[in-house]
């Protein structure tokens, strides 16, 4: 089986692609996923420099990835309601060492879904872990409602882009912050208002928050607090609380940890065949090629999404 692959935790080089990695098989609870395309994340590239090994130590060879978009090619024991070429996208085990970059990747079924009817499967790949994560926070976790503010940052980014128009299809009014590149983008993507962070202070132009939705952390997650309402609620997928000063402000303070569940799969799914939720593919890459694909989303600060494409249409 061809497959990108690391036999050591270190940069770009690290990650080779081989043709005689062993197949998988769909174990008990998993389906076996003949990968058509896999979206690549910071999360792909930070393993592959070693960043995790203290929680995720790897067993060597290991295959990254965890987006993933193709058809059931096998049906483990104790799983219903899928059938072998069924079109699925969601998310494989990519801390298993048995990730998507490979034309096989065995996934559980509780993180696969049917795929979106009115899109390819590249365009899928890049939706599951960005669209469930933003679904996530601003549905089950904020509660999001009509008529309520809600400041996102990082709207540019893959699942800043995707939580603008979550949040605009639930009635929000939504302030984003971006770069200047994609000022015209958040815009594009139904921003009510779109703070350029290069020029522009967010802190002293926003007010009165109903929520805060913060992809950024730092600085930005510091200067956020104030944005809020009293009784608001601050979701964060990069740092944890300063109880101090949640106190203060009397917010709640949630710290997310994506989780890209079959539910949350379907209704992004009903979200994209509705017409209400579009991801843009910043670059697409075949698998020869993944190093340089992580890479580009390392350091070439895409828009959007970067893709594997392992398999043609």
């Amino acid at each position: 089986m061809k497959a990108a692959q690391i036999n050591g935790y270190g940069a770009q080089d690290v990650l080779e692609v081989t043709d005689d990695a062993p197949k998988p098989v769909a174990g008990e609870g998993q389906l076996l996923v003949e990968v058509y395309a896999a979206s690549a994340n910071p999360f792909d590239w930070k393993v592959r420099e070693g960043y995790m090994q203290e929680f995720i130590p790897l067993k060597f060879p290991a295959i990254l990835g965890g987006d993933v978009a193709g058809t059931v090619a096998e049906i483990g024991d104790g799983v219903s309601g899928f059938e072998v070429g069924q079109a699925v996208y969601g998310q494989a085990g990519a801390a298993s060492g048995q990730g998507s970059f490979a034309e096989f990747t065995p996934v559980k079924a509780g993180q696969l879904s049917p795929k979106p009817k009115s899109i390819d499967y590249v365009t899928a790949a890049a939706l599951p872990l960005a669209a469930t994560s933003a679904y996530q926070a601003l549905v089950d976790h904020i509660n999001l409602q009509s008529g309520q503010k809600i400041l996102i940052h990082g709207g540019g980014g893959g699942i800043g882009s995707q939580a603008i128009q979550i949040a605009k299809d639930l009635g929000a009014h939504v302030v984003t912050t971006v770069g200047t590149e994609d000022v015209d983008y958040a815009k594009e993507l139904g921003a009510d208002e779109v703070i350029d962070y290069k020029t522009q202070d967010f802190s002293t132009l926003v007010k009165d928050c109903d929520a805060v939705f913060d992809m950024v952390g730092g600085e930005t997650n510091a200067k956020s607090y104030a944005t809020l309402k009293k009784g608001g609620t601050f979701l964060s997928m990069v740092m944890k609380p300063d109880d101090d000063v949640v106190r203060e402000y009397n917010i709640t303070y949630i710290h997310q940890s994506s989780q890209a569940t079959a539910e949350r799969l379907a209704k992004v799914a009903e979200l994209v065949d509705a017409g209400k939720l579009k991801v843009n593919v910043d670059k697409i890459f075949p698998l020869d090629q993944a190093a340089e694909a992580l890479e580009h989303l390392k350091t070439g600060h895409p828009r959007g999404k970067v893709v594997i494409e392992v398999k043609n249409d």
